[in-house]
């Protein structure tokens, strides 16, 4: 089918371009670049199913001809990104938001968007099902994300109830692997881009918060799962978990970078960021019920290939 990917030149935005192609559908993809880049569409310029168009979904747009779903992915995602760029975040969630849901209406299509565990804020719930309704500070520095998707989630429910568009939710944890950008924020490329630098390793709070990282190929699995779902009878396509329930704390997650960069310099304690989760870990049982899905790529898989992709992408710069 034709599938219009929004946030498409994104670190999961490309990937899932990719994986729709060698599908064999035909994708229609859009990005403002804020946070995405070109380059990370390399693999796909040549490929005569795939367009891109820069362009930013906040504001009016439109697609001719036929279209058989539209995913939604587009949205700073990384706390750098989202603190730079809060307006542009929140009205991503909620104009982007209105505009892809718009379009999937008009067109008859299914609509996939990507949430984020984010909507669960700093979780008393632990680990985190999907019955859960969040702990979020509305007015925090952290809001303009976490409230973008949350209002995101609303909206696509409501076009769900009242206009019969086939909606599909995604609550994506931590993801990494290739195409990250070093300075984006995020634990992960930010260990990985110091520790190739030979600098020392930023860590806040004490190190014992925890996370739940799943590598970008399991994610996407899960999306191409996700969308391509038969309707649920009768019922609200429910909300989704997508990650991987292996749980580390940050302190154990710098060891094993400086296990497989040991020029890194020593570790260095900041204060933690306010509103930041104590810890996070999904519940997949939706996810293994409802798509047959579960991550199979661990941390010591993973690790060493986003660890490698940044050796060459700093070597080719």
């Amino acid at each position: 089918m034709r599938v219009v990917v929004t946030g498409g030149a994104g670190f999961l935005g490309s990937h899932f371009c990719e994986r729709l192609i060698a599908q064999g559908h035909e994708v229609v993809c859009f990005d403002n670049l804020l946070t995405g880049r070109e380059e990370n569409l390399a693999s796909l310029r040549r490929e005569p199913r795939f367009s891109f168009e820069r362009r930013d979904v906040s504001d009016p747009w439109s697609v001719a001809g036929p279209v058989g779903a539209v995913a939604h992915l587009a949205s700073p995602a990384s706390p750098a990104d989202y603190s730079a760029y809060p307006i542009e975040t929140l009205r991503a969630g909620s104009a982007g938001t209105y505009h892809a849901l718009e379009l999937a209406q008009a067109k008859r299509a299914r609509f996939l968007l990507a949430s984020t565990s984010e909507v669960y804020g700093d979780p008393e719930e632990h680990p985190q099902r999907e019955e859960y309704w969040g702990r979020v500070n509305p007015i925090g520095l952290r809001a303009c994300y976490d409230e973008a998707k949350r209002f995101a989630e609303a909206l696509a429910s409501t076009y769900r109830r009242l206009r019969a568009v086939s909606v599909r939710i995604a609550r994506i944890f931590n993801t990494y692997g290739p195409r990250m950008r070093g300075n984006d924020g995020r634990v992960i490329p930010t260990l990985v881009d110091q520790a190739l630098n030979g600098q020392g390793l930023t860590l806040y709070g004490d190190g014992s918060q925890t996370r739940s990282f799943c590598y970008v190929s399991d994610l996407i699995a899960g999306l191409d799962r996700l969308l391509a779902l038969a309707e649920l009878e009768g019922a609200l396509a429910p909300p989704v978990n997508l990650g991987n329930p292996e749980e580390i704390t940050i302190l154990e997650l710098a060891e094993r970078v400086r296990a497989l960069l040991p020029a890194a310099g020593p570790l260095t304690f900041l204060p933690l960021p306010a509103d930041d989760p104590k810890r996070r870990r999904p519940d997949i049982s939706r996810a293994r019920a409802l798509l047959g899905w579960a991550p199979s790529v661990g941390l010591d898989e993973g690790l060493p290939a986003t660890v490698a992709y940044f050796r060459g992408a700093a070597a080719a710069a």
